[in-house]
This record gives structure tokens, C-alpha cells and sequence, in this order.
């Protein structure tokens, strides 16, 4: 979950390109909360790449905060913005 200024920003166009360059599958996507949700699932450290953007985001973005939580994985192969 990321919080800050993250949508209208281009951050899931732009977490979806990080991902699909990282080799992780998953999906991201926008809240009613104003934040952005995403699910990651791949080899640890394309995650953690991933997840290293993510707190930074695309240039007009703003992240405040990410929490990352561990969950089984569900075998997601490609990245889809919803």
C-alpha cells in the first residue's frame, strides 16, 4: 500500500513498467482512499526492486509512506494496472 501524492501521476503506468522490466507478475492499482494498492510476486530481489521504486515513484509523485506486507504467492505471471 502506498500512500502521498500517488494518483494522477502516472504511478501505475509507471509501477507497471518497473515491474514488467523486473520480470514480477501482479496487478496495481488505485484506492477510494487515494492511495495505491499493489500485489508483487516474482523472485525476491526483482520484488525488492520493485518495491526500491515504489517508495520513490514516477517524478510528480509524492510517497509518503509504503507497507509491504508477505503473502503466499497465487502464481501471477504478467502485471496488469486495474
Amino acid at each position: 500500500m502506498v500512500t502521498g501524492r500517488v494518483q494522477g501521476v502516472f504511478y501505475r503506468q509507471s509501477c507497471r513498467r518497473e515491474a514488467v522490466n523486473a520480470g514480477v507478475g501482479g496487478w496495481v492499482r488505485n484506492t477510494p482512499e487515494g492511495t495505491v494498492e499493489a500485489v508483487l510476486e516474482g523472485e525476491d530481489a526483482a520484488v525488492g526492486r520493485v518495491v526500491a521504486w515504489m517508495r520513490i515513484g514516477p517524478p510528480h509523485a509524492v510517497v509518503t509512506d509504503v507497507q509491504v506486507t508477505t503473502e503466499a504467492p497465487v502464481g501471477e505471471r504478467n502485471f496488469s494496472v486495474r
